[in-house]
């Protein structure tokens, strides 16, 4: 990153309409994972969840799921339990247990645009330490937009996540990033959730971004387990993932991945 970084280019910037219509998709991902999260329970395997979300997906007119077949990802969601970070693939024989955490992450396509959003979420009971891991990731997330002001710079996103999960000695995962999001799932600006202040490139009005810290309990260093998908702690400690699609705009951050 270089200090003062310029602007993004003009391709990356959405007009007024084209967030709006993102707004109306997002409203529909928003009401997925609030589906996907209240079929969570022990016994529930994360296809039978990712099928949940898929459905919901398919019942409203014009939408789909983004995700399913990107890069040759073959389901809707991406569920991934405890000490996985992102990119678990669904399976009727990965079954959640009282206790587990779970990370669902899922993108929804309406009328050409795209949004992209993540929660992490509690299998029945667990315990106060895993709690403040989702409290501090999810803080950490709102700092994060709160950030994504006209004239402040993607560096000083990354430096409101950073502040937040470091100072309760979590880590941050830096091998990925978020990233702009529009006419495709990931359009080419990286969102890093570390950063400093006034450094990368700077946020514009009708810039359209997913901001999604991911933090770890342990170490910030993560492995790809075999399936080339999956992605998790080195030391296999618990991680957490949440994440809103947002878009810059003159009254600041407007999160788009909300009810409508």
């Amino acid at each position: 990153m270089v200090l003062g970084g310029a602007a993004p280019p003009a391709s990356l910037l959405k007009s007024p309409r084209e967030i709006d219509i993102m707004a109306r998709g997002g409203a529909i991902l928003h009401a997925t994972l609030q589906a996907m999260a209240a079929a969570v329970a022990p016994g529930v395997s994360t296809a039978e969840l990712d099928a949940v979300g898929e459905a919901f997906i398919r019942s409203h007119a014009g939408a789909e799921p983004a995700f399913k077949g990107l890069y040759g990802f073959p389901a809707a969601a991406c569920i991934s339990v405890n000490e996985e970070i992102v990119h678990g693939i669904p399976s009727r024989k990965k079954v959640l247990r009282e206790g587990d955490i779970v990370s669902i992450d899922v993108g929804v396509k309406f009328e050409g645009m795209f949004t992209d959003s993540a929660i992490t979420v509690p299998v029945g009971t667990i315990d106060a330490g895993t709690q403040r891991l989702l409290d501090v990731t999810r803080r950490a997330l709102d700092v994060g937009i709160a950030a994504a002001i006209p004239e402040n710079h993607v560096g000083d996103i990354g430096a409101a996540i950073q502040a937040v999960v470091e100072a309760e000695g979590f880590a941050v995962v830096r091998e990925l990033v978020g990233h702009a999001v529009g006419y495709a799932p990931h359009e080419e600006l990286q969102v890093p959730n570390h950063g400093k202040p006034k450094r990368g490139k700077r946020l514009a009005v009708g810039l359209t971004i997913a901001i999604e810290p991911m933090v770890n309990v342990g170490t910030a260093r993560t492995k790809t387990l075999m399936d080339k998908w999956t992605v998790v702690t080195a030391d296999g400690l618990r991680s957490a993932h949440f994440e809103h699609t947002i878009a810059v705009t003159p009254d600041g951050p407007r999160i788009l991945t909300l009810p409508g």
